[in-house]
């Protein structure tokens, strides 16, 4: 799981696995495979690198999650 920040600045954690697209418009959206939207303050680039790392500590345990 990766941890985003809201609009309102309220953390939500979201399951990667379900991420369908992320867009900027200028705000971050992040669609996931239900269909439901979620727009948060980080920018993609930060959204994939997140997602990359959580990928890299399933595949390797021995890289702690920070």
């Amino acid at each position: 799981m990766i941890t985003v920040t809201r609009l309102n600045h309220t953390p939500i954690v979201v399951n990667p696995d379900l991420i369908v697209f992320i867009e900027e418009t200028p705000d971050t959206i992040i669609t996931l495979s239900n269909g439901e939207k979620i727009t948060v303050q980080e920018t993609v680039m930060e959204v994939i690198q997140r997602v990359l790392k959580y990928k890299r500590c399933i595949f390797n345990p021995s890289i702690p999650i920070e």
